[in-house]
């Protein structure tokens, strides 16, 4: 029997042996965060190839064999962030589907399926592609597949595993019929299931109002290649704080989501519970509640940036922050970076910039000097970022030319994608924090 995304799925929903492959590799000048002990052979086209991340980390490295700029994640805080989200969620009745593209971290995936996840959610074609190299099962694709190309290999994967289950969205009656006529010149076998994305004023993509958003189900019931399978969207897209108003708006957005399921109860095919999605790592509590007791639904969260967390954005205005009486996220990335100018008293230059530390949600946040003194509650903050620098200001003789600072970071999103390979630590706590993987990424 083929797969549909809503179905209970069989087997781990990542291919295990794949993940474990990725301690194989050789470290190599490819992976900027790699320390030179690990590809010791410094001469130009030399052949002699690294150490595999698995030979290294039997050596025991700590925090100290790295370099700077360097990007980390502590270890302790994942497994927290990951346990969190798992019981939030069996608490509240909801299943997850985490944003992948947050990590593009296929072990980081393993773990999230590993503690419950229904499947991962992914952004455009290349990171399904990635996701099917690893085996991920069911995979919900949160936007809109036109490319003629990328339907055909879609066709064909559905095609030759049958185990293999896909949802993504259609938000016009415009995008039906490309589809549709794509897959058709593909001579897919399977249906592609999709959900009707219902938007927002001033948001991103998705239909303007449940009426225009019935019309596009209907498209979708007229169109041989496709399988009506729910409903779908992002809240996040309309607010950007946890303020009354912004609340209010969230609230708004998804009982409208509801009710566009409501209108289309009828319409689904028997063989499969519905989808209804929403939920970023930001409202993910409004969307429990304001789905809660949907007739045969599957609700399904996308939260993705939870699995990191972070000391900005995510920080101020996490569900778990505004909730009494439950354990929230810890900041799991930090960036570590060295005093290498301290041109005028209160300024200090460090070697980490735009390349190697996300800064569209907000700049690093000062920590603490490694050895040193606690930078948390002081005057000390980063101004600004150039490509490869941070500007320190009024830290003083607490960060003195040499030192190396511990930064939080806002926003994982744009974290992960500077990194190919990211150490995990400990504890980054730790006066000297033992490195006890190194993960992977793809982007």
């Amino acid at each position: 029997m083929q797969q549909t995304f809503a179905s209970s799925g069989t087997g781990p929903g990542i291919a295990r042996d794949a993940v474990a492959a990725l301690a194989d590799e050789p470290l190599d000048r490819r992976f900027k965060a790699a320390p030179p002990d690990s590809h010791p052979d410094r001469r130009p086209g030399a052949a002699t190839r690294g150490r595999t991340v698995r030979e290294w980390l039997a050596g025991g490295p700590t925090l100290s064999s790295f370099g700077t700029p360097l990007l980390t994640l502590d270890g302790a805080a994942l497994a927290h962030n990951v346990r969190t989200m798992a019981d939030w969620c069996a608490k509240a009745g909801v299943a997850l589907a985490p944003h992948g593209k947050t990590t593009m971290a296929p072990a980081l995936w393993q773990a999230q399926l590993d503690a419950g996840a229904h499947g991962i959610t992914l952004a455009n074609l290349p990171q399904v592609r990635v996701a099917r190299a690893f085996g991920v099962q069911r995979i919900l694709l949160a936007n809109t597949l036109l490319d003629p190309a990328g339907l055909a290999w879609l066709a064909d994967e559905l095609a030759a595993d049958p185990d293999f289950a896909f949802l993504s969205w259609v938000d016009s009656a415009e995008s039906v019929r490309l589809m549709d006529a794509a897959l058709r010149a593909a001579g897919a076998e399977r249906k592609v299931e999709v959900l009707v994305e219902l938007g927002g004023p001033g948001g991103r993509t998705g239909a303007r109002g449940e009426d225009a958003a019935v019309e596009v189900a209907a498209a979708v019931l007229r169109a041989p290649t496709l399988r009506l399978a729910g409903v779908g969207g992002y809240e996040g897209a309309l607010a950007h704080d946890a303020t009354a108003a912004g609340l209010a708006t969230v609230r708004g957005y998804l009982r409208a989501l509801a009710g566009l399921h409501g209108r289309l109860a009828r319409a689904y095919p028997d063989d499969a519970p519905p989808v209804v999605t929403a939920g970023g790592s930001a409202y993910f509590d409004l969307v429990a509640e304001e789905t809660t007791g949907l007739p045969d639904a599957l609700v399904v969260l996308r939260s993705g940036a939870y699995v990191a967390h972070d000391d900005g954005f995510y920080r101020g205005v996490s569900p778990l922050a505004r909730a009494d009486g439950v354990a929230p996220f810890r900041g799991a990335l930090h960036g570590w970076a060295r005093v290498v100018s301290r041109p005028e008293p209160q300024l200090a230059l460090l070697d980490a910039g735009k390349r190697d530390l996300p800064f569209d949600e907000g700049l690093p946040e000062p920590q603490r000097v490694r050895s040193g003194a606690e930078l948390t509650g002081t005057a000390a903050r980063v101004s600004a970022l150039n490509d490869q620098h941070a500007f320190l200001r009024d830290a003083g003789d607490l960060a003195p030319i040499g030192a190396v600072l511990r930064l939080g970071v806002s926003h994982p999103c744009t974290a992960f994608d500077k990194w190919t390979a990211i150490p995990v630590l400990d504890s980054a706590d730790a006066a000297e924090p033992k490195v006890t993987g190194l993960v992977r990424t793809f982007f």
